[in-house]
């Protein structure tokens, strides 16, 4: 048999070859094998799949609720807060992508009278932000959460091996996107194939990539449901405080922030939302309820009101009862005033009727007519009755 002979002076070159060759191969499997391991490990808590949704993909906003872009100095409340990740989860569910979701949450000085935020000149920004903000698996239940919407959070090692992909994988496994539509992010296969889209460069709030807030039907996510998403120690404190209420009804009655006024130039008193003050006093709430809790009832109250004894003239026909006759039940478990609210609103929800202050829907029963949002007016308070009891 013959064989081939090659020459003396070049006897490593096919090997050499088929080392690159072969270093390239197992460096595209090694990337492909960690892909396929960010699909199939993580912390059993940061993500829970379900069958529907594709969680091979990701959806990335920032790392603060609410400032996506440059505008993180400061933040709103708890509500406008949600308003934005109610948006966010909502593209998610859009785009069937997993929501890498803050890991803490801004909370706002002026919500919270519990747990006061010290800030040192010294901090660093960092510093701030962390004095600043809670844990949000503090205020949301992940895993409930990921029954609707999967969800990991920004500090968990499944986010960083989805980063490290990204990266390797280059324009092919992330794309950063600024005021692109929820639609073309879908049906555009230049978007909709990525690993990861990262919406960041946009400086607008999250929700404001919601362009038809106001259209029922474009709405995937009820009002309700981050309400009912509370971490487990909160709705847990709220079970146990609605067994002690028993049979009972509620109302929230927001005063504080919403209620200020300002002069014009000449002097006169003007506020946004001229009936509220009226609306939202005793001797107006006693007559506004009469039709729909009857005498005699439990009736739960949560408000921004901070008078000592401001709604004690309504003892005269209900059993008035406050969050703060269970503050032994509270004290252990809440930290700040969002987790206080959040008990608050899953007591509300499971009141017989519930009576609002502004009314979010048509059927709901509100103390106040006035709009809650988008006014702009600056108009003259009103405390005369509309109508006599």
């Amino acid at each position: 048999m013959a064989f081939n002979r090659t020459t003396k002076g070049k006897p490593k070159a096919p090997r050499s070859k088929i080392i690159v060759l072969g270093g390239s191969v197992s460096a595209i499997a090694l990337v492909f094998l960690l892909s396929s391991l960010v699909f199939t490990t993580g912390s059993p808590k940061s993500h829970v799949k379900f069958e529907g949704h594709n969680n091979n993909k990701y959806l990335y906003w920032g790392t603060r609720i609410d400032c996506p872009g440059k505008h993180c100095g400061s933040c709103e409340g708890l509500g406008h807060q949600e308003s934005s990740l109610r948006c966010a989860l909502e593209e998610a569910i859009y785009l069937r992508r997993t929501f890498v979701m803050p890991s803490r949450m801004c909370i706002n000085p002026i919500h919270n009278k519990k747990g006061i935020l010290h800030r040192s000149t010294n901090a660093t920004s960092e510093d701030q932000w962390e004095a600043s903000s809670c844990a949000m698996d503090s205020l949301y239940d992940p895993e409930l959460m990921s029954e609707t919407v999967p969800v990991i959070f920004d500090n968990s090692k499944e986010w960083y091996r989805v980063l490290s992909i990204s990266m390797k994988l280059g324009a092919r496994g992330i794309a950063h996107v600024d005021r692109v539509s929820r639609i073309e992010l879908k049906e555009n296969n230049r978007y909709s194939d990525l690993l990861l889209i990262n919406r960041t460069a946009s400086p607008l709030s999250w929700f404001m990539e919601c362009k038809d807030r106001n259209n029922r039907s474009a709405i995937m996510l009820p009002y309700s449901f981050l309400p009912s998403m509370a971490a487990k120690k909160l709705r847990d404190a709220a079970e146990k405080i609605k067994a002690l209420l028993g049979d009972y009804d509620a109302i929230h009655v927001r005063r504080g922030d919403k209620i200020k006024t300002r002069k014009d130039r000449f002097g006169v008193a003007r506020t946004l939302h001229p009936h509220l003050d009226r609306d939202t006093r005793p001797e107006f709430i006693l007559c506004k309820i009469a039709k729909w809790v009857a005498p005699g009832r439990t009736l739960f109250i949560a408000s921004n009101e901070r008078t000592p004894g401001f709604f004690s003239p309504l003892s005269v026909r209900y059993r008035l009862a406050y969050s703060s006759n269970y503050s032994y039940m509270l004290d252990p478990v809440i930290e700040n005033n969002y987790e206080l609210f959040m008990i608050e609103r899953l007591i509300m929800m499971g009141a017989k009727t519930f009576i609002r202050t502004f009314k979010e829907d048509e059927t709901d029963l509100s103390l106040c007519d006035d709009p809650k949002k988008n006014t702009k007016k600056w108009q003259i308070p009103v405390y005369t009755a509309d109508e006599t009891c």
